[in-house]
């Protein structure tokens, strides 16, 4: 059991504002997946405690048809959609747990409820961005400062179908972290072109976006 009954309690008063339902929909393949059975348990623990929660279990193999709509190219995946299955490019690639849990919390109760909890010019801002923008957030369970940068990830996501978010752990797929140079986390990616490090305020994250598309412009 990952969630213990006064862990369960807190759950139920912080996911008690979902005011829409939200669906988990998570890729499996339990014999090839290190973590993927962990991450089930964590994934399927939570949505007991919700009624607005539903877990969609696919397989990496078998499901094909939803592995190419939401581009799933590694496993344990997880998708966060609303009632009406939208995808607002929210990923998670690895275990959401340790302090990562909290971003799963997070992105969970941003899709349930439509609030960001940012100011007004920021969200203008994000809405603005025009081009299609690929953020890869690499963390580790026990970095503390990770859900913030992965949390700031997934809140632009959701304002702008243009962004895809997503939440890597960095030491399940090694080869990322060496292609990216993750030497330390939070380290983000954007379009291959932009990094940063730590876990930086908004502002910052949108200047990084502007010069990474500005790059792909002069190219």
């Amino acid at each position: 059991m990952y969630i213990d009954d006064n862990l369960k309690s807190e759950l139920k008063k912080i996911l008690a504002v979902l005011t829409k339902k939200v669906n988990i929909m998570f890729f499996t393949q339990e014999l090839e997946c290190q973590y993927c059975r962990e991450t089930r348990q964590i994934l399927t623990e939570l949505s007991d405690i919700s009624d607005n929660i539903n877990l969609i279990v696919k397989n990496f193999v078998n499901d094909k048809a939803e592995v190419e709509k939401y581009k799933i190219d590694k496993i344990p995946a997880t998708v966060i959609l609303d009632e009406d299955m939208k995808d607002y490019g929210i990923r998670f690639y690895g275990i959401p747990s340790g302090y990562e849990f909290s971003s799963l919390l997070e992105a969970v109760n941003i899709v349930g409820t439509g609030d960001t909890g940012l100011a007004p010019d920021v969200i203008n801002t994000i809405k603005n961005i025009d081009k299609p923008t690929h953020m890869q957030v690499f963390v580790t369970p026990t970095c503390p400062y990770c859900p913030q940068a992965v949390v700031t990830a997934f809140r632009m996501a959701y304002l702008n179908e243009n962004v895809i978010a997503d939440m890597v752990e960095a030491t399940e797929f090694p080869h990322l972290s060496q292609r990216y140079s993750v030497k330390g986390v939070p380290r983000t990616v954007i379009n291959e072109t932009e990094f940063i490090e730590g876990a930086a305020p908004e502002v910052m994250v949108l200047e990084k976006i502007g010069e990474s598309l500005s790059k792909e412009s002069v190219n």
